[in-house]
């Protein structure tokens, strides 16, 4: 609990060491995946899975939107809709997501629909979308700041992928890319903000809890993966089968 008002130095450090611990870049699945120890079909259940929280994150920017009366925080989150949704039909982030399922050989009317899509990976992903359409704005600026640490890892996975897999190829991971250019944006205008906007010892605690719950999104979604498609292998009804 934050007993004191910390300076916004302070803030930022332990929103950092929050990501140093609970990033879901330490996850073992993440780690097979990086290190070339997935199979195809299990690959294909990421991309597969990972595409459904790509999908909600442009619902849930225009939910924050809807209740945000500052003009200048509207414009500036517009971006973020842009980025994912495009300006026309076949830009942004979810096309360019589409084309590494393409890649994969998943069906992409499939991919779309949300066939076999694992329940917990929707489960956490929904209670997101909630979140940051119920939560005061503070905490739903905050919990995006995992993109402070999404670099890093993105970095690693476009490398490893592309030194491990031989069905991986640079077109299929132009996501990555692009996010490399926005998600530093991004993150830096979060940054400020909850800094800025944060001034008792309770908001600050508030955007540090919000920020936990996002990692814990993140988290969740890998654990269903590893349990499901990798130990103890327990795909669930409904659940995407590799052939």
């Amino acid at each position: 609990m934050v007993s004191r008002l910390l300076s916004p130095d302070e803030l930022e450090a332990a929103l950092r060491r929050i990501g140093a611990e609970r990033y879901h870049n330490l996850h073992p699945f993440h780690r097979l995946l990086h290190d070339g120890q997935l199979n195809r079909g299990q690959v294909q259940a990421w991309a597969l899975n990972r595409y459904y929280y790509q999908s909600r994150i442009p619902l849930k920017d225009a939910a924050f939107m809807s209740r945000v009366e500052d003009p200048a925080l509207r414009r500036e989150w517009r971006r973020r809709l842009e980025d994912h949704d495009g300006t026309e039909p076949g830009a942004g982030g979810i096309a360019r997501w589409l084309v590494l399922t393409d890649g994969l050989g998943l069906d992409r009317a499939d991919v779309e629909a949300g066939r076999g899509i694992l329940p917990a990976t929707r489960f956490a992903v929904d209670a997101y979308v909630r979140y940051v359409r119920d939560m005061p704005l503070l905490q739903a600026v905050a919990s995006s700041l995992t993109e402070l640490f999404s670099p890093n890892i993105i970095s690693e996975r476009v490398e490893g992928m592309l030194r491990h897999y031989d069905f991986i190829s640079p077109r299929t991971l132009q996501y990555f890319s692009h996010r490399l250019e926005q998600a530093p944006r991004d993150s830096d205008f979060a940054l400020d903000f909850v800094k800025r906007e944060a001034r008792t010892p309770e908001q600050q605690e508030q955007v540090l809890e919000a920020l936990r719950f996002k990692c814990d999104v993140l988290w969740a979604q890998l654990d269903a993966l590893h349990h499901a498609y990798v130990a103890p292998g327990l795909i669930p009804p409904g659940g995407f089968r590799p052939e």
